[in-house]
C-alpha cells in the first residue's frame, strides 16, 4: 500500500499542492499534518508510522516535510528499511527500495540540511 503524508507548518499554509501529487501517486490512505517541522512529537507522523506495515511505502512530496532534520530523517528512514517499508520522495524522485534511492536520500538530505544551515547565519 502507498501511504502518503502532507505536512504544513502553520494554518496559514495550504496542503493543496502535496495532496493533489500524493493522490496522483496513488496514496490509498494519507495522513494530514499541520505542524512545524522542528516539533518532535507531530501526532500525524506517529500514527502514520504505526499504521505502515511491511511491503507498505511511505511517500512524501518532498523530503523536508518528513523529518526535522538530517538526523530525524536517517532515523526514521532507518527504521522504515528495517520493517520492510520503502520511503518515496516525489520531488526528489527518490525510491529507498532500491540501493540508488537510499544512497540519493542520503546526499539530498544533506543539502537540505546544508541549505538550513545557511539560511540560519
Amino acid at each position: 500500500m502507498l501511504i502518503g503524508y502532507s505536512r504544513v507548518s502553520s494554518a496559514s499554509q495550504d496542503h493543496a499542492s502535496q495532496l493533489d501529487a500524493l493522490e496522483k501517486a496513488g496514496c490509498q490512505k494519507i495522513f494530514v499534518e499541520t505542524e512545524s517541522g522542528t516539533k518532535a512529537d507531530r501526532t500525524e507522523l506517529k500514527t502514520m508510522l504505526e499504521f505502515a506495515r511491511e511491503g507498505d511505502a511511505v511517500v512524501v512530496y518532498r523530503l523536508d516535510r518528513l523529518a526535522r532534520s538530517l538526523r530525524n530523517l536517517l532515523q526514521i528512514v532507518d527504521d522504515l528499511t528495517r520493517r520492510g517499508i520503502g520511503l518515496q520522495s516525489l520531488t526528489e524522485a527518490i525510491d529507498t527500495s532500491t540501493p540508488s534511492g537510499r544512497l540519493a536520500v542520503h546526499v539530498f538530505a544533506s543539502l537540505a540540511q546544508f541549505e538550513a544551515e545557511q539560511v540560519k547565519l
